[in-house]
């Protein structure tokens, strides 16, 4: 794996999804591992982040390698007019390894593309988002003990959630079954439910939460993203459509554990934060130990 971009999460396989777990839960035991020391990290947030980029940075600090770079593009050469492929090419003369976010999709694929260096994507608009993707996949395995064949429920932004695209993607290597909970103009784009069709996996589509709680191992929830809709009336129309709550838990599977890659707004109830089903803050913990795998096996130390 050493050398390699992630912009998509098929760019990796399942033997290599299964290798960046293992080198996380490695790292969550000794997570003080100062094995990049002579390397630099280039964190690069065009888009606002809090848990990526801060995982990313934590990740990289406790390997030891040295972060620069930005989360503001309004303070950089971009806001002068500089393009991608100047910015990209100039900091890959600077750094080792380029984190990127960035809010147009196919930006990621281009900027490797361009940079001498290995490329991670931190997100791309409404595209890809493999890094979470591999912390869901710990997280998942962490709280199930296998990743085969369980029955997984999307609630919420299916058409714009990068993570949920991602997440669709590689737990295909794993025989899932998935549960599809959306308003209509919200559902799974058909190229995502054409990947499930091609695995010969099934999916079903629901419109209520209620439906998919007896069934579910895994329920993943999402929140609607404003910033994704071009039209507010629309936004207002779907904002609230999910809210998951204490009492909806009654009756669910005994092994079931909720996920969300936050930040949340209203689409989970505070009354569910200390259920035992509640995974979502250890999930985003998670990212740091699965952050430091993907560096390290990138560089080549791991």
């Amino acid at each position: 794996m050493k050398g390699k971009n992630l912009v998509s999460i098929t760019d990796f396989s399942k033997d290599e999804y299964l290798r960046i777990l293992n080198i996380a839960a490695d790292f969550e035991k000794n997570p003080n591992q100062k094995l990049l020391n002579d390397h630099v990290v280039a964190s690069l947030f065009f888009e606002p982040s809090t848990r990526t980029r801060l995982s990313f940075e934590t990740a990289a600090n406790r390997l030891g390698a040295r972060v620069v770079g930005f989360s503001d593009s309004g303070s950089t050469s971009v806001k002068k007019g500089e393009s991608l492929k100047d910015t990209i090419i100039m900091v890959s003369g600077y750094a080792d390894i380029i984190v990127m976010r960035h809010p147009r999709e196919g930006a990621a694929r281009w900027a490797s593309e361009v940079s001498s260096v290995p490329v991670i994507n931190a997100g791309d608009g409404a595209n890809q988002h493999p890094s979470q993707c591999l912390l869901d996949m710990y997280s998942i395995l962490q709280t199930q003990g296998t990743l085969d064949n369980l029955n997984i429920a999307f609630i919420g932004d299916l058409k714009y959630g990068r993570t949920v695209h991602s997440l669709v993607q590689a737990m295909c290597n794993f025989n899932a079954t998935f549960h599809l909970v959306s308003p209509e103009q919200l559902k799974l784009p058909s190229s995502s439910k054409m990947h499930i069709k091609n695995n010969k996996l099934e999916y079903h589509q629901y419109t209520e939460l209620a439906d998919i709680m007896p069934i579910a191992d895994i329920v993943y929830m999402t929140r609607i993203q404003q910033e994704r809709f071009s039209d507010p009336l629309e936004y207002e129309k779907v904002k609230n459509s999910y809210v998951l709550t204490k009492s909806m838990l009654e009756g669910c599977k005994p092994n079931m554990k909720i996920l969300h890659p936050l930040p949340r707004i209203n689409e989970i109830s505070e009354d569910v934060d200390e259920t035992p089903q509640a995974f979502y803050f250890k999930q985003a913990e998670n990212g740091v130990y699965v952050r430091q795998a993907l560096l390290a096996a990138i560089a080549g130390v791991k």
